[in-house]
């Protein structure tokens, strides 16, 4: 993993997790809201690496490198942490190890449980032929075949084409929806989800609540998948914060 810092280093420190097939970039109008009242880092995830030649190894791999992260360099604590999607995995699974402390964890959207065993192949290689065709179709049938997706989304995972082709996005989706949570230490924990991707994310909901009775499920009308982000970069190129 590559790790980036921005903010000012004495304010309450704040993690933030893409999600598959994207870069840390995704969050660079975020950080230019907060960056003068947090200490901000972070992450690209193996096999989506900005420039750079890697493979994507697993999601617990990438919480034991991101814990060690936090252990070396912010002696084992987070104020806040955020994961987007599989940032939220990763985000779920640090918890699940209870090796850092973590005072508030928010999960946008997380997938914390398994799917069908007989869907995971098929669907890791629409998952691969998605992202293929976020490089090669144009117009009309970029359209059609990414209706259900943001312009911002789609533009960002052309900055990280794995450079093993689609093998990260198949290994990465593998390796999400072949895990169950199984049990979630924290202090505060918030799981958002949009109302246009309530059918993936209630069981997720429900899961985590079956866990922690205590977190807090948040659901922000109208929105769909990654759409809090880009609402934030919209309203920041329009003026929003100035």
């Amino acid at each position: 993993m590559d790790f980036h810092i921005y903010g000012v280093p004495e304010k309450p420190t704040l993690l933030l997790l893409p999600g598959l097939g994207i870069s840390h970039e995704i969050f660079l109008p975020l950080i230019r809201l907060l960056k003068e009242n947090f200490s901000i880092v972070t992450a690209d995830i193996d096999g989506f690496l900005l420039g750079k030649p890697s493979r994507f190894t697993s999601v617990d791999d990438q919480a034991a490198q991101v814990n060690r992260y936090v252990q070396e360099h912010f002696d084992g604590a987070l104020d806040v942490a955020y994961g987007l999607s599989l940032g939220g995995k990763i985000l779920s699974r640090m918890m699940e190890r209870n090796e850092i402390a973590i005072s508030h964890a928010i999960m946008d959207v997380a997938p914390l449980l398994p799917l069908p065993k007989w869907t995971v192949g098929p669907l890791r290689y629409y998952q691969a032929l998605n992202v293929w065709t976020c490089y090669h179709w144009t117009g009309f049938w970029r359209w059609l075949f990414h209706s259900h997706y943001f312009d911002v989304l789609l533009d960002e995972v052309k900055k990280v084409f794995p450079s093993d082709r689609t093998r990260a996005v198949r290994e990465g989706y593998k390796s999400v929806y072949t895990t169950k949570l199984e049990s979630i230490l924290g202090d505060d924990i918030h799981y958002w989800h949009g109302t246009k991707e309530a059918f993936v994310a209630k069981p997720q909901a429900k899961h985590l609540l079956s866990l922690c009775p205590e977190a807090h499920v948040e659901v922000f009308p109208k929105m769909n998948h990654g759409q809090l982000l880009v609402t934030i970069r919209r309203r920041w190129r329009g003026g929003f914060g100035r």
